[in-house]
Formats: structure tokens, C-alpha cells, sequence
């Protein structure tokens, strides 16, 4: 079943939370977000294809290597949050997306544009980060 959203549809509060509008705006904006990192993962790759450490000062080759290493890094990150927004897509299709995964309550709007990856309320991501800060053993 596809559904044609209106270009200027927005979520509301007024709405039945997560019918068939809302499920496909947040599907739409995963999938958006998702080619976005997927490109910029094929340009880092091809850059760091094309740019081997062919610089004969050392300071340029020490700064390539960091910039190298920085990409990396950053790239990595994409990767994990790639894999976030394929879980949140399951989620949508398994009818469980906006809903809080400790409490089963539904996750805010408002939290969801802002985060379209959370899995917790903010509530319950509140009190997990107090948990966190109380268990932590610097």
C-alpha cells in the first residue's frame, strides 16, 4: 500500500498517533537522511582511494594521516547510524516505530522530528542518563 503524502505534510498532535501519514513521513525522512550518509560514504571512500600519503613534507603527511584518520572516524560513526535508521525502518514496517521501548508509551513528536532514531521517551531517556551518571565508575 503507498501512500501519497501531501509535500508539506507535517505530523500533528491532532492526528491518531502513528496511523498510515505519520508512519510514511518517518519512513520518507529515514530513508532521506539514510542516501544521505550513504553518499557521503561512497565520496570518503573515493577520496581516501585517490589520496595515498604522497606528500614529501612531514608535516603534510602528519596532517593527511590525521584528516585520514578523522574521516575514518566520522565515517564510522555514519555506519552505526545507519544501522539505527535501518532498525527504526523495521520498526516502522513491525508497528512498534514512536513507541517507547521501556514503557511502550508513544515518543513525542516533537522528540521524533528532532531524533527520527529514538527508541526511549525522553522521560525514559532522562532517567536512563541518571542511571548512567550514578553507575559510572570514573
Amino acid at each position: 500500500m503507498t501512500i501519497n503524502l501531501p509535500p508539506d505534510y507535517k505530523p500533528t498532535k491532532k492526528e491518531e498517533f502513528m496511523n498510515p501519514n505519520q508512519q510514511e513521513y518517518f519512513r520518507q525522512k529515514l530513508l532521506g537522511w539514510r542516501t544521505e550518509l550513504m553518499k557521503e560514504t561512497e565520496e570518503t571512500l573515493e577520496s581516501l582511494q585517490d589520496g595515498g600519503l604522497q606528500e614529501p613534507d612531514i608535516a603534510d603527511r602528519a596532517t593527511a594521516e590525521m584528516e585520514r584518520s578523522l574521516e575514518l572516524r566520522t565515517r564510522d560513526r555514519a555506519r552505526k547510524l545507519i544501522s539505527k535508521i535501518d532498525a527504526a525502518l523495521q520498526r516502522i514496517d513491525d508497528g512498534t516505530y514512536g513507541y517507547c521501548e521501556e514503557t511502550d508509551e508513544p515518543i513525542s513528536l516533537k522528540r521524533l522530528e528532532a531524533r527520527p532514531i529514538a527508541t526511549l521517551s525522553l522521560e525514559a531517556q532522562e532517567a536512563h542518563e541518571r542511571m548512567e551518571r550514578t553507575h559510572r565508575s570514573d
